[in-house]
């Protein structure tokens, strides 16, 4: 008899756990599982400078150089700003989505950028470190560079070529220093990017 009431006990026990785990809660129910993770966030690693942009950057500490990962197509190869010639990126005419920048600057006080990405939002910003070299968006993830934000120091100017809109209009990094080219939620791809310092 004491061993039943140990096993009703038992059951009871185990019976009262599991109905606590299933109790609706505000909000959903609970779960013994544990949540998914989120996400992890893909950083994109940008290319190494081609020995042309870094003899462009030689020669002139001011210039900007971009390169930009294509649909279809990868990695462009780097294109730099020279004589205040803006450096293009990316395709026009060929409905090709921008998947991630690379920003390449040796320039005082540097360059920040930030992407908004289809799915994923505005993402964390990224400043050119000690290589003076950085990269925003994703890669292999076929998601589209919606918008982008830069910071950098006046004078520095973008403009986007975005899916069904075209060339916007050239935004310049004033006194604040900061710049904003593409759209956020209208789910248009930026398919090219002018950089001009």
């Amino acid at each position: 008899m004491a061993k039943f009431s140990k096993l009703f006990r038992t059951a009871a026990m185990v019976g009262l756990t599991l109905s606590a785990i299933t109790l609706p809660v505000a909000g959903g129910t609970a779960s013994a599982a544990p949540a998914a993770p989120p996400a992890p966030v893909v950083t994109v690693k940008a290319p190494m400078l081609s020995p042309a942009a870094k003899m462009t950057m030689m020669r002139n500490r001011g210039t900007v150089c971009v390169n930009a990962h294509v649909q279809n197509i990868g990695w462009q190869g780097w294109r730099c700003s020279t004589n205040r010639r803006a450096a293009v990126a990316g395709t026009v005419g060929q409905s090709l989505r921008l998947e991630a920048l690379a920003v390449s600057t040796r320039r005082a006080g540097g360059v920040c950028a930030q992407a908004h990405v289809q799915n994923i939002g505005w993402q964390r910003a990224q400043c050119t470190g000690r290589t003076g070299t950085l990269a925003v968006g994703t890669q292999g993830r076929a998601l589209r560079l919606e918008a982008l934000r830069m910071t950098a120091r006046p004078g520095v100017c973008a403009q986007a070529h975005v899916a069904n809109v075209g060339w916007q209009k050239s935004q310049c990094a004033g006194r604040n220093g900061h710049l904003q080219v593409g759209t956020v939620g209208r789910s248009l791809s930026v398919e090219a990017v002018r950089v001009l310092a």
